[in-house]
């Protein structure tokens, strides 16, 4: 009975052994089936409803073909007055993982209209950014917003440039031209790659066009909206260029008339590789940065979901707030979506406002861009459009 007994003991594991590899394959098809929809989904473009003072959308590879056909072409949005003024472009979608500069971006592109001067909108700067994201920091692929007529979705995407499209990154990043050493994922950052290379890498190429476009359509005004975690230092500010800095001081004081607290920081020299400081240096564009504040990307910070995306609240940021632990206050209410894209419109608004003061021939004449108060009344869903 002893023999008999190992006998089939061995070879039950001599079988196993043979099946072994056959199960582990079985096992991550089935993981594979079970995460490849949200992979795929992600290289799904959000669909964008423009208003009807779009005059026109073309592409970024206009500046620079090498971008055509690749992950790193972009739509962009023209609106065009009838009269003459200004020229203005604003960014969102720099960095993917910080929505409130990207659905700006979108309700300019939705509501928007220019009887004067003209708007130039891209809402996603880094495309590539939004077909991935950050699975180990928690992030969700996608959030949502109520809207009249339904929910709709948008892409949660990353801070830098997808891996697949830009591969491997060096050990150190050296910026060209500056000599301004970073970590080497920096290297995928676009607010870190200006004022770009046409034969750099993939993101610096994403980098030079923007900035080919500032100069060919001689761009007096160029604004890039941004996130930070409520401890970043810089939140709740507009960085402006030193060109720059009395259109912003301007701006700043219009926005804290509406009760809105913001700062206002001058763009330090030495630091490189930035859109405030390179477009304002390689271009003759006054360049500015705006921030918000986004709990999702804090280090402190508990369940990181599509709710934290939207509503913004977390009980470890009110904690810390109360210890003094934080640049920013933060409210039992949180900082919800709606209020961090009622205040980079707020912003937008007021810069551009304060161009046509300090200079009225290059002044842009917009309207229908939702007012901060009528933001935070009625919620951004009261505002985006029915995709066709």
């Amino acid at each position: 009975m002893g023999r008999s007994a190992a006998h089939v003991s061995g070879r039950s594991a001599d079988i196993w052994r043979r099946v072994r590899p056959f199960v582990a394959l079985a096992g991550a098809v089935v993981v594979s089936l079970i995460v490849t929809p949200g992979f795929v989904a992600m290289h799904a473009t959000d669909a964008i409803a423009p208003g009807l003072g779009v005059s026109s959308i073309y592409t970024l590879s206009r500046y620079h073909a090498a971008l055509a056909g690749t992950p790193g072409d972009t739509p962009v949005y023209d609106l065009h007055g009838t009269a003459p003024g200004g020229t203005v472009l604003v960014l969102g979608g720099t960095h993917a993982d910080e929505p409130a500069g990207y659905l700006a971006a979108v309700l300019l592109v939705e509501q928007a209209r220019v009887s004067a001067g003209r708007l130039i909108v891209i809402p996603r700067a880094n495309a590539s950014g939004f077909t991935h994201n950050y699975p180990q920091e928690g992030h969700p692929e996608s959030f949502s917003i109520a809207t009249p007529w339904g929910a709709r979705r948008f892409t949660y995407g990353a801070r830098a440039t997808n891996p697949v499209h830009q591969w491997p990154d060096p050990q150190v990043y050296t910026l060209p031209g500056s000599g301004q050493t970073l970590s080497g994922s920096e290297t995928r950052n676009l607010n870190r790659a200006y004022p770009g290379r046409a034969a750099g890498t993939f993101t610096e190429q994403i980098a030079f066009a923007i900035t080919t476009l500032i100069t060919r359509e001689h761009v007096d005004l160029a604004v890039d909206l941004h996130e930070a975690s409520p401890e970043y230092p810089v939140v709740n500010t507009m960085v402006a260029h030193q060109r720059a800095v009395d259109l912003a001081a301007v701006a700043n004081m219009t926005v804290q008339s509406s009760d809105v607290a913001i700062g206002l920081e001058t763009s330090p020299v030495n630091l490189h590789g930035l859109s405030h400081r390179e477009w304002g240096d390689a271009t003759t564009a006054m360049a500015v940065l705006m921030e918000t504040t986004n709990p999702a990307q804090g280090r402190l910070r508990g369940r990181t979901d599509a709710d934290l995306v939207v509503g913004g609240r977390d009980r470890f940021y009110v904690l810390a707030s109360m210890r003094g632990r934080l640049s920013v206050p933060f409210p039992d209410t949180g900082w919800p979506l709606t209020v961090r894209v009622a205040r980079h419109l707020a912003g937008v608004a007021a810069l551009t406002g304060a161009l046509g003061d300090l200079l009225p021939e290059k002044a842009l004449t917009i309207s229908g861009v939702p007012e901060y108060q009528s933001v935070i009344t009625r919620g951004l869903g009261a505002f985006l459009r029915k995709p066709s």
